[in-house]
């Protein structure tokens, strides 16, 4: 199992506390003062998940996230001293799997590392899904590639995330499902008020095509969201 986590931060002090913290604690673990030089070592060979600071003295954080995504299927969650609103809701909308603000306690970061990394595994999907594709309206979702394809046959990637929020609703149609269901599967964190909001977001933008979405999910108003069309599943 790949337990190495990349800690990319420019601050040494930062970065040896977090390495310390994550070796106690059984991880394996890499340290990158840069983004261009954990974007070669990507390349490369992908860790479990990276701990990505804003503040880069090459790169923007925001900027290198998306690179990032565009590179490998990892998780990533966001170390920051950027206390504003707007700042997390980019970065989740990015793709982040988790926003930590500075000045934090180590061992928080563990609790958040192990919570997202529960959540990225595969193994969590339920095992009659594994090897199946869904498909509803005139999609077909296959939850293994991370794949959505439309009823015109074009093909659109989606972040872990945002696969595990459409197999949340694939798996339970026509039910209303709340805002704090799908904050789990999705791997929201409970300080994230808006974040089922903005993954929602992304996820309608992702399916415009066809059928109008704010017809096919339904937002029912004090209680959660609702896919309105029949799913079937069939192995892949």
């Amino acid at each position: 199992m790949n337990k190495t986590i990349a800690i990319v931060e420019d601050d040494p002090s930062i970065a040896a506390v977090i390495l310390r913290t994550l070796e106690e604690h059984g991880y394996l673990t890499e340290h990158y003062s840069s983004g261009s030089s954990f974007l070669t070592a990507l390349r490369k060979k992908a860790p479990c998940l990276c701990l990505l600071d804003l503040g880069l003295p090459d790169i923007d954080g925001i900027g290198l996230l998306g690179s990032i995504k565009e590179i490998a299927s990892i998780p990533v969650i966001i170390l920051s001293g950027r206390h504003h609103p707007s700042d997390r809701i980019v970065g989740l909308e990015l793709g982040a799997d988790d926003y930590v603000v500075k000045p934090f306690d180590p061992r928080e970061v563990v609790a958040r590392i192990r919570t997202v990394l529960r959540r990225f595994d595969a193994a969590t999907l339920a095992p009659d899904m594994q090897n199946s594709v869904a498909t509803f309206s005139g999609w077909l979702f296959d939850p293994s590639a991370l794949e959505l394809t439309a009823p015109d046959g074009s093909a659109t990637d989606l972040s872990s995330a945002e696969a595990r929020l459409l197999q949340a609703f694939l798996e339970a149609p026509q039910r209303v499902l709340s805002r704090d269901f799908l904050l789990t599967k999705a791997g929201g964190q409970e300080c994230f008020d808006r974040s089922i909001d903005v993954r929602m977001s992304r996820l309608r933008k992702k399916l415009q095509k066809g059928e109008n979405i704010k017809g096919l999910i339904r937002t029912v108003y004090g209680a959660g969201y609702l896919l309105s069309c029949a799913v079937e599943w069939q192995s892949a």
